[in-house]
């Protein structure tokens, strides 16, 4: 494919950020990162090429929404279903992961978040993780959810499980707990409780699906598919998601 001189994705990119000031920007932007495996795959690469390229560009994507104050993002990472791979590729993946978590921590600049079943993970893995978090507790800055060992089935059947044993914790019985129980009362045993749902979720690499992610989050959240695959996802691709936003009605619902 034939890239445009690097000074015209500049002036375009101005274009862009102008259109900007004065529009109603997403609060909250979640990515799916798709087309890792792919990508390096038409390089001639093997996976574990696409998946670093990958990591690497999450920092330069953390840039580009502070640079248009964005307050909350979510980066999916890692599915219950991708602990389904290769034994090999995982455990490649799993350090990648950890060390680009870890090096987004060293920043100081952003307060991460761990979202998924870590207990799905191997123990190590899921330490580095966590120290990572903890590392970022006081941090200020944009609030990073990272979902690693996320599926949305997952989260929902979690949420109810963690409802269930706080009930039972209080002495209410199952008949009780059943006929008391609210929209609300899933909501705050989520893995994102207490805060916004997504206004924005953009996928990368073409493929126009949710794959599960953030099911019950996503009611009235606005999907933004990009053909490129995410190691080649340019400042540009993400200000034309952001314009494309503010050019929707959103009637969440009413």
């Amino acid at each position: 494919m034939v890239r445009a001189p690097s000074f015209l994705y500049r002036l375009y990119e101005r274009r862009l950020m102008a259109e900007l000031p004065g529009r109603e920007l997403p609060r909250h932007v979640s990515v799916i990162l798709d087309g890792n495996r792919r990508w390096a795959r038409e390089l001639g690469q093997p996976a574990a090429y696409g998946h670093r390229k990958g990591a690497d560009r999450m920092t330069e994507f953390l840039e580009w929404c502070e640079e248009v104050d964005i307050k909350i993002v979510t980066l999916w990472l890692l599915s219950t279903d991708n602990l389904n791979r290769e034994e090999k590729e995982l455990h490649e993946l799993m350090g990648i992961i950890c060390d680009a978590v870890e090096a987004l921590a060293q920043t100081g600049r952003w307060k991460l978040a761990m979202v998924g079943n870590l207990d799905m993970l191997p123990e190590f893995s899921r330490k580095r993780l966590r120290d990572a978090e903890a590392q970022t507790s006081a941090v200020e800055g944009v609030y990073v959810n990272i979902a690693v060992g996320y599926g949305g089935r997952q989260e929902i059947a979690d949420a109810v499980r963690e409802f269930l044993r706080d009930e039972a914790a209080e002495g209410r019985t199952l008949e009780e707990v059943a006929s008391s129980l609210t929209l609300d009362d899933i909501t705050a045993h989520l893995y994102t409780k207490g805060q916004p749902d997504p206004d924005l979720v953009i996928r990368t690499s073409g493929e126009q699906r949710m794959s599960g992610f953030m099911l019950w989050q996503s009611v009235h959240t606005e999907m933004y598919f990009c053909e490129v695959y995410w190691p080649d996802f340019r400042r540009t691709d993400f200000l034309r998601a952001l314009r494309d936003f503010t050019q929707r009605e959103r009637r969440l619902g009413k």
